[in-house]
């Protein structure tokens, strides 16, 4: 075999549709676009348009709620933490808190707090304070002989 003999499988490649461009191509003068109408011109877009008919979209009721002011956290599973102690990049020891987390590259920023749950195994002795955790998560860290406190961030004080 040699370098010019070389092709791509078939079917692997198609070539570009060029409309347009004579007759020959099968697809010249009007594009396959037809005469006329709004739909010969450039630009018009009529995704959900029906024909005059209320649209789908219209006639369906609005559903559901946005809260504006919910809280949204990083969420840090047990065994990314685990995965962190093992690479040197946490020390167990000490204890492992929100800013701690940061300083490590576990987390990316804090948003609303820290979050933990429960996905992957801790087998080290922890001392862990976040704004929240799962149940399942305190429980594992409780099990390998750990603590888990959940400490709510200090929200602006109003008056």
């Amino acid at each position: 075999m040699k370098l010019n003999e070389l092709r791509d499988n078939a079917g692997a490649n198609r070539t570009k549709k060029r409309v347009a461009r004579g007759p020959g191509s099968g697809k010249g003068k009007t594009a396959g676009r037809g005469i006329k109408g709004q739909k010969s011109r450039s630009g018009v877009a009529l995704n959900a348009y029906e024909g005059g008919q209320m649209p789908l979209y219209r006639r369906l009721p609005k559903r559901g709620f946005t809260k504006p002011n919910r809280k949204t956290w990083a969420v840090v599973n047990l065994g990314s933490i685990a995965k962190f102690i093992e690479a040197g990049k946490i020390d167990a020891k000490a204890e492992i808190n929100e800013d701690v987390l940061v300083a490590s590259g576990l987390v990316r920023r804090k948003l609303d707090g820290v979050r933990v749950l429960a996905k992957g195994e801790i087998a080290q002795k922890v001392t862990l304070v976040v704004s929240g955790a799962s149940k399942a998560a305190v429980e594992a860290v409780e099990k390998a002989g750990g603590s888990l406190k959940t400490a709510q961030p200090a929200a602006a004080v109003s008056e």
